[in-house]
């Protein structure tokens, strides 16, 4: 069976499905293989579940009139996507960059669905699966479609510009993510700068922040629509503030946002210049960004027992912790505990990057800080009257539920692994 074909087929669906316990009746199943699993096994149960069809990649689970076979099923879904990705009149945005990538997709689609139609990646669906069936989610009625691609190697990027075929691009930031993967700092600029090699080769548009030496180099040979501080960009930021909240002005306008930190300041710019491409008018923009509200651990401001919590415990690297650290140590309410996790897949670089981390939290002797994981606690000091350093949450817990601060302010931030977010049961 062609591709064409089997898009015919998927048109008939009313979806697709990958996992048997979540299955949509009448979609059409993809029978995917992982290092530990096999879908084609449960080709049947998914049949029996609600899907229309199954697309497999092995014979043995052949169902007569039921059954797609292929030679692989996750190629397959990617060629479908791509194939399906042509046949629509959708303007396609790709989002991606080392830290803010999935709220600024959510601050993207907020603003562009004031005038349009849009679809965005769902959770963090980044990457060679979750791309495919992110474009699979768009339909003849889908006017722009924000599509976060996720990386932790070379080529990665490449790879799911081929699939996607973005008319837009945004490079959120170069920050040390995935320095295992990519090999260092330099490997990052060059595996995320896949996504402008991709728009520069197909005459395709980068919206940049001229205000990032890096950025605005990288892209002096594309189209771009881009903002800055400064007066030679499309859109001039005039002002940014953060206590807590960012604030930010540009024109007549000013965003108060329901967002914590500096670092967030560039993700509401980017989401303010690409309305501003799209001709949504300045308090549409506003409006939209003012009502959004974090979610799943991400830069969440939550009151509990009289204290203030900054929870962002979705994930960290070295960039995004000191990103969230700098906004924390400008802020004026007082006192302050916090209370940080390993970060991972930093490789060679991991006691380097722990170690700089804490150097410079010894510059705030009025900071209480709690240092959680193996990573910190290899390189723990000793004899620093504000510093705590527990091998394991399971240390850390005992230590702190004694120690619990009163009507202060608090920052939680640690990789995914380290589920920091528990802290808020022990508040």
């Amino acid at each position: 069976m062609k591709i064409k074909d089997l898009h015919n087929i998927f048109l008939s669906c009313s979806g697709i499905s990958t996992d048997t316990r979540n299955i949509e009746k009448n979609s059409l199943f993809f029978a995917l293989k992982g290092d530990n699993f096999d879908a084609n096994k449960f080709a049947n149960q998914a049949i029996e579940n609600g899907a229309k069809y199954a697309v497999i990649d092995n014979p043995d689970y052949h169902i007569e009139g039921k059954t797609i076979l292929f030679e692989d099923s996750l190629t397959t879904l990617q060629k479908l996507a791509n194939f399906h990705r042509k046949q629509l009149n959708t303007k396609i945005i790709g989002l991606t960059g080392s830290n803010g990538k999935t709220t600024t997709k959510e601050l993207f689609n907020i603003v562009l669905s004031k005038k349009f139609n849009t679809k965005a990646t769902i959770g963090n669906l980044n990457n060679h699966i979750g791309v495919p069936l992110t474009l699979l989610r768009f339909d003849k009625n889908t006017e722009i479609g924000i599509v976060e691609m996720g990386a932790n190697h070379q080529k990665e990027i490449e790879f799911l510009c081929s699939i996607a075929e973005p008319d837009f691009g945004y490079i959120t930031n170069f920050g040390k993510a995935h320095l295992e993967g990519f090999g260092g700092i330099e490997g990052i600029i060059k595996g995320k700068s896949e996504l402008y090699q991709y728009l520069e080769t197909n005459s395709k548009i980068a919206i940049v922040n001229l205000d990032d030496q890096i950025q605005k180099e990288k892209t002096a040979d594309i189209k771009r629509f881009t903002f800055s501080s400064t007066d030679d960009s499309d859109v001039v930021i005039t002002s940014i503030t953060a206590n807590p909240m960012v604030k930010v002005s540009y024109g007549d306008n000013t965003v108060s946002s329901n967002l914590i930190g500096l670092y967030n300041a560039n993700n509401i710019n980017a989401a303010i210049t690409f309305g501003k491409y799209f001709n949504v008018n300045d308090i549409d923009i506003k409006n939209a960004i003012e009502s959004y509200h974090p979610t799943n651990n991400r830069s969440q401001i939550v009151e509990k027992n009289g204290n203030k919590i900054i929870l962002d415990a979705y994930n960290a690297n070295p960039s995004s912790m000191q990103a969230a650290l700098t906004n924390f140590f400008q802020l004026t309410e007082s006192p302050k505990t916090a209370i940080l996790g390993d970060m991972f897949e930093l490789g060679n670089e991991s006691t380097q990057e722990h170690q700089n981390l804490i150097e410079n939290c010894l510059k705030h002797p009025e900071i209480t800080f709690y240092f959680v994981g193996k990573h910190f606690f290899s390189n723990k000091i000793e004899n620093v009257t504000n510093f705590n350093f527990s091998e394991n949450y399971e240390e850390f817990s005992k230590h702190f539920k004694h120690n619990i601060p009163q009507n202060g302010i608090l920052l939680i931030k640690g990789s995914r692994g380290m589920q920091l977010e528990r802290t808020m049961d022990l508040l």
